[in-house]
């Protein structure tokens, strides 16, 4: 299990421009980080760099667990989950079938998918095929795997923004019981998180 996370010195470009120059910051299990910043500088491109998507240019990604250093594909494939921007959601499937596909690809099973949908609101959902939802219940679809199949770093891409304020709420519960559990978050995000972080403002 992941218990911290370390970014040393990163440097990240996106096509010819370069985001981020001798970067870095670090989170322990128990702690969340808020990742700050105007459009464009680089919150989206961090994270994916974490999740191991994007090369850094320079620098160092590292994860920890109990015993140690962790190599960093293993600590990626079964102990992180990364939420994007972009909900990655298949239209003309069912809720129930979108929400299948992710648990089983994610390492979960039929009782965390079932637990995920009550407590994320999308039970009586489950039926619809996914181009009948709205925003915010695509998101819900898409964050219930956090749930369904718990894994030690969360990596949110602005998780909060097409959710109502009963959904934020929930969804904040839930982060601060993964925190309590031990687990980590980075998130980008506009607003403050509704739980303890600390905030990495990206230039």
């Amino acid at each position: 299990m992941i218990t911290a996370l370390s970014v040393e010195g990163l440097a990240l470009k996106r096509g010819e421009r370069l985001l981020l120059q001798d970067f870095g910051f670090s989170v322990g299990a128990g702690e969340a980080v808020a990742l700050t910043g105007p459009n464009g500088a680089g919150k989206t491109s961090l994270l994916r760099a974490i999740a191991g998507f994007i090369a850094p240019l320079a620098g160092r990604i590292s994860f920890q667990g109990a015993d140690g250093a962790l190599e960093p594909a293993e600590a990626r494939c079964i102990d992180t989950h990364l939420i994007g921007h972009q909900d990655g959601l298949k239209s003309g499937r069912t809720a129930l079938d979108e929400l299948g596909f992710a648990v089983d690809w994610t390492g979960g099973d039929a009782a965390g998918a079932r637990g995920a949908a009550e407590a994320l609101g999308l039970t009586p959902l489950l039926d619809l095929a996914v181009r009948h939802l709205s925003a915010g219940q695509r998101r819900r679809l898409a964050l219930a795997r956090l749930i369904a199949s718990p894994r030690a770093l969360w990596l949110l891409d602005e998780p909060f923004a097409p959710l109502d304020a009963r959904y934020r709420t929930r969804l904040g519960e839930l982060m601060a019981a993964h925190l309590a559990g031990g687990g980590l978050v980075v998130a980008a995000v506009h607003d403050p998180l509704p739980i303890a972080a600390k905030t990495v403002e990206l230039a």
